[in-house]
């Protein structure tokens, strides 16, 4: 029965999302359920295009993620997969009418991961965040507007600024597994994993315009998707000021992580400025 099938497709874009992100389920969950189902579904197809390119060390990824894509198009013109991940991702593409170009980028910056090493240039840069993050803030933002075309446009910039930030604070976190484990470097500010406190404070500046120009589009966001965002957003602000409290030399060392008792307590704080209505 295909009613099954979907709504069992759906709990594996769930199960996914729990199971790689504490963070973002916890900020999915902060969602109104209505819309809750379709961002996993999201996630998932994200998270596994991701894990392709990123984690498969011992298999080939360029056929693996040939495989895939062939299977991701051909479950968006059929309308139906037996990969439940890619299932439930087609039933939002068509329930939503997400873009067909945004996921062209999306794969296209995956399909980078596969061999390039090195963004030389800020318009290499830009090009890969706008593919990776941008695209996958569009695609929610989709789900958020329900339809609402025009409110679609007037919140696509601020959702692209918010995808940047996320994106950009990722590769500053995971700076060190980055270039010691994938040998890649993203920053077009750093050679390899050389970076000295300026051109870290720089590059947290770069950030801190991101996410100000997001937080003008977050309070306009339908009160559906307001708070989860918000709550998204508190994380990496946070994960941001810390950051910017680390010596350079430390975030090529170890990993900067958020507690999960801070976790709570950013859950909380957003909670009250959102009930306060101080967003």
């Amino acid at each position: 029965m295909k009613e099954l099938f979907d709504k069992l497709s759906y709990r594996c874009s769930h199960r996914v999302t729990t199971m790689y992100s504490t963070s973002f389920s916890l900020a999915v969950k902060m969602l109104s359920p209505k819309i809750q189902k379709d961002i996993y579904a999201i996630y998932g197809f994200v998270r596994f295009a991701d894990e392709i390119v990123d984690s498969f060390h011992d298999y080939d990824k360029e056929m693996l993620l040939d495989e895939f894509e062939s299977d991701l198009y051909n479950s968006i013109e059929r309308g139906i997969s037996l990969n439940p991940i890619l299932n439930s991702f087609q039933q939002v593409v068509h329930k939503h009418k997400i873009d067909h170009h945004l996921i062209d980028h999306f794969m296209k910056s995956m399909r980078a991961d596969l061999n390039k090493q090195e963004y030389k240039s800020v318009e290499e840069y830009e090009d890969y965040i706008y593919g990776s993050a941008d695209v996958v803030g569009l695609m929610c933002l989709k789900v958020f507007v329900q339809g609402d075309q025009k409110q679609f446009e007037a919140l696509k910039a601020p959702a692209m600024r918010l995808g940047s930030a996320f994106q950009k604070v990722n590769f500053l976190r995971d700076l060190k597994d980055d270039t010691e484990n994938l040998h890649r470097s993203y920053f077009p500010h750093i050679q390899g994993s050389i970076i000295d406190m300026d051109t870290k404070d720089k590059i947290i500046e770069e950030i801190n315009d991101d996410f100000h120009e997001a937080y003008i589009g977050i309070k306009q966001l339908p009160i559906e998707a307001k708070f989860g965002v918000y709550t998204a957003y508190i994380y990496y602000k946070k994960l941001l000021r810390k950051l910017s409290k680390t010596d350079a030399s430390e975030i090529i060392e170890k990993r900067i992580r958020i507690s999960n008792p801070m976790k709570m307590f950013l859950l909380t704080k957003s909670f009250v400025n959102y009930k306060l209505n101080l967003l």
